[in-house]
């Protein structure tokens, strides 16, 4: 498909649709994560349309959405607690802005690409579970936790399996429960017909049909069944400004008082490495799970996102990082360029300013039923088969990502995926890379069939110091195309020696002549 059939401008009509699902997606979110950081409810709303309309034109990734993220909410909470102000704050975002953009000139978003895709598909699977666990609680009508808390061990002591099993030991609320069961099977459903959905239907995301189901039945349920009315507490709730002015009070400007703060700098260093990071493991999932296979560029990225949380620092938005959730829903909503990112964040500010009291009628259960489908098409059962089928090495890493990610964080996760898929490439690169034939002549054929590299040390010493006195060797080097020093030191210490022992050496060297230098063959052998 041609570069220009992925043109946002052209593809706006058809990005729309999607934007509404990341919308609904990101907006409960938004407000979540500022929540659970301390931070003002708007500044999520903020962070999401900068996220979304900025980094959404900077980058170059067309699937990729930006936002407020879980997996910095702790980072962010201490922060907000450790400094005078929100303001002074608000440095720290900006600062860490400037450092993603350094990190992206000087091209550190390499990172990503040393990711194992077993990790990646377990990140991507572990958040898939997480979500449909985390929002079960918010489709039944038990809020008492932030909608956007991805977290295992909660402030509140509890942790996510534990909230589920509270749920038994509480109340429902009845009309939570109908409003996001409905929704649930709606969104199921509206997916298995969508081969045999025809003209505007194939346009009408389900998630926007189940908001606007969850808002009219609640609605008729004052009239019909007065107990099972929604009331505030499990409704979306944004700040409803009563004035313009009061609305543009909302956005705050950092405070330049803390620059001779140690404490600002330190606090900068810590989002801009972290959300960096988080940004290019989701930057890698989301291109793995793009259905046209584009690659983006990660430097590209880091200099979107500093810019984005640049912007936030000036105009009073939490700090923002690429998140898997709302780029999953994106995905899988159908959009094919970053029309529908920009579009969202227009959407998030736009009905923020407009409409707030009128969204503040969304029931969260009708929410958490757009999140459990999402979570579902993260972590279906295929690709556990998938990953299955093709052998231990790529199993067990994936299993272990998502286990780890389920009872730690995204980032401790990750890492003990990636250390545990690093195992299994040494593993797989230790297999027999020297073998050895011998015939009843007290010749032997020693043949080297890999690439050298420190793992092999052990075994081509074992090889080496095996071989019989008053033998001939041939070795046979001409498959490989790299030999780390240490092995070459290891070949030249025995083609050196080899004569005390009586044994007579012939080598065949590769063609790769880099290689071949590092052998050094005595006069008397050639």
């Amino acid at each position: 498909m041609s570069v220009e059939n992925f043109s946002p401008l052209k593809n706006f009509k058809q990005d729309l649709p999607a934007s509404v699902v990341v919308f609904l997606v990101a907006l409960p979110l938004c407000l979540g994560v500022a929540m659970a950081s301390g931070a003002p409810l708007f500044s999520g709303i903020i962070a999401g349309a900068i996220g979304g309309i900025v980094i959404g034109m900077i980058s170059k990734s067309p699937l990729s959405v930006s936002g407020p993220a879980a997996g910095l909410t702790v980072i962010v909470l201490s922060a907000i607690q450790s400094l005078p102000t929100y303001e002074t704050f608000l440095l720290s975002v900006f600062i860490a802005g400037l450092i993603q953009i350094v990190l992206g000139t000087m091209k550190a978003g390499v990172i990503g690409d040393f990711i194992p895709s077993s990790v990646i598909k377990g990140m991507l699977a572990s958040i898939g579970i997480i979500l449909i666990l985390k929002q079960i609680p918010h489709l039944v009508g038990y809020d008492k936790d932030y909608e956007g808390d991805f977290a295992f061990s909660q402030p509140d002591g509890e942790n996510t399996f534990s909230e589920l099993w509270h749920l038994f030991d509480s109340h429902f609320t009845m009309g939570a429960v109908v409003i996001g069961l409905l929704s649930l099977g709606f969104l199921f459903w509206w997916d298995a017909i969508a081969p045999k959905r025809k003209g505007i239907l194939k346009l009408i995301p389900g998630p926007l049909v189940v908001v606007l189901l969850g808002v009219v039945l609640n609605a008729s349920f004052q009239t019909v069944a007065p107990d099972f009315v929604i009331t505030s507490e499990h409704l979306v709730n944004i700040p409803v400004p009563e004035s313009i002015s009061s609305f543009l009070g909302q956005f705050k400007m950092m405070s330049l008082d803390g620059l001779s703060n140690p404490k600002v700098w330190s606090i900068a260093f810590t989002i801009g490495l972290v959300a960096s990071i988080e940004s290019l493991l989701s930057l890698e999932a989301v291109d793995r799970i793009d259905p046209y296979k584009r690659n983006s560029p990660p430097n590209r990225e880091l200099i979107a996102q500093g810019i984005g949380n640049m912007l936030n620092g000036l105009f009073g938005g939490m700090p923002v990082t690429s998140v898997i959730v709302r780029s999953s829903a994106n995905v899988s909503s159908g959009a094919k360029t970053s029309a529908s990112t920009i579009a969202h964040g227009v959407l998030l500010i736009a009905f923020s300013a407009l409409i707030p009291s009128i969204l503040n009628l969304i029931p969260l259960a009708a929410l958490a039923a757009v999140l459990i489908a999402t979570g579902y098409k993260l972590a279906k059962p295929s690709l556990f088969i998938s990953e299955k089928n093709k052998g231990l090495s790529h199993i067990i890493p994936f299993v272990i990502t998502i286990v780890a990610i389920l009872l730690t964080d995204l980032l401790i996760g990750v890492l003990i995926g990636i250390f545990i898929g690093g195992a299994f490439v040494l593993i797989e690169n230790y297999k027999s890379a020297v073998t050895v034939v011998s015939n009843e002549e007290n010749t032997y054929l020693v043949r080297i069939r890999k690439d050298l590299s420190f793992v092999h040390k052990y075994e081509l010493k074992k090889v080496l110091s095996e071989l019989p006195d008053q033998s001939k060797v041939w070795i046979n080097l001409s498959s490989i195309g790299f030999v780390d020093l240490d092995n070459a030191e290891i070949l030249n210490d025995f083609l050196a020696t080899a004569h005390f022992r009586g044994i007579k050496v012939e080598v065949k060297l590769p063609e790769n002549k880099s290689v071949a230098n590092h052998i050094n063959i005595p006069k008397s052998e050639i």
